[in-house]
């Protein structure tokens, strides 16, 4: 049984996250899409992304349907994978699958101790993993391409 690391779901700064989307709109200029749904919650996003001539990410947008943890989740995916390789972003999200297992510890990525609270939520793991695996599924062509 894993340590109750915090009861408080909600937390101001995870709250301060969710209200952070509006900075990253889905446009059309944004080549790489993907859409997901969560069958657990119905949480639901439309991601876009971009790449530069160095094959890093350049670009994101998307429109978020989902619960605070949903949306906190994927603005603190939307504020850090500039200049990332699509190969590390989809590291990460199963890097976040295994942490919310109990199999693994936090993985690094900029603001992600947010999160830790929903890890005593399975209900909320899907909304949480939801951004991720869209960015997985937008950067599937670029990272087996690459």
């Amino acid at each position: 049984m894993r340590p109750r690391v915090s009861s408080k779901l909600y937390t101001p700064e995870l709250l301060a996250l969710a209200t952070g989307l509006a900075s990253f709109p889905l446009t059309d200029d944004l080549p790489l899409r993907a859409e997901e749904r969560s069958r657990t919650c119905g949480s639901a996003i439309a991601l876009g992304l971009a790449l530069d001539d160095k094959g890093l990410v350049s670009g994101v947008g998307m429109k978020v349907s989902a619960c605070a943890i949903g949306q906190a989740s994927a603005a603190l995916l939307a504020q850090s994978i500039r200049g990332v390789d699509p190969a590390h972003v989809c590291w990460m999200g199963g890097a976040l699958e295994r942490w919310l297992a109990g199999e693994s510890e936090l993985p690094r990525w900029r603001g992600i101790e947010a999160l830790v609270p929903a890890r005593d939520h399975p209900g909320r793991h899907a909304a949480l993993l939801l951004p991720w695996k869209a960015a997985r599924k937008a950067l599937s062509s670029s990272v087996t391409a690459g």
